[in-house]
């Protein structure tokens, strides 16, 4: 019996291990990924995978090693995978609504040469100004049409 309680805890430790992995793979990714919208993704998806094995690998050894069922751990877990991807989409979606850059790649190279550091900060403004005003454009033509 001390055995099959021994292997549960290590199963536990591999989860909490694995959670941790994939918040360390997340973390790069925040920092590599060129773009906000990269980055959100990268921050959102991975970090709830591993708050999800993490917590699940510390409500399961807290069972098996104590007898101890963490109600306030089911409730992390429940809260925090519901309000991180709905946290991450909210960033966004802001993030896209500003006009914010969008790391493209070249259609022709298939290189990443679309980097928009090479045009001058007007540029930029002019062509989120022209975003804007087309995303209005529409909206109200939509809004004129009901």
């Amino acid at each position: 019996m001390a055995t099959i309680n021994e292997i549960i805890k290590l199963f536990a430790a591999i989860m909490v291990f694995g959670g941790s992995l994939i918040a360390l793979i997340s973390a790069i990714g925040v920092v590599r990924f060129r773009d906000v919208f990269l980055r959100i993704h990268a921050a959102t998806k991975a970090s709830t995978a591993a708050v999800l094995l993490t917590l699940v690998g510390v409500f399961i050894y807290f069972i098996f090693s104590q007898g101890y069922v963490g109600v306030r751990t089911l409730l992390a877990l429940v809260f925090i995978n519901i309000t991180s991807p709905v946290g991450g989409h909210l960033v966004s979606r802001a993030a896209y609504r500003t006009g914010a850059y969008m790391y493209q790649k070249d259609a022709n190279t298939g290189d990443a040469d679309l980097n928009q550091d090479d045009i001058d900060e007007e540029q930029k403004r002019q062509i989120r100004i022209e975003k804007r005003a087309k995303r209005r454009k529409k909206i109200y033509s939509r809004l004129d049409k009901e």
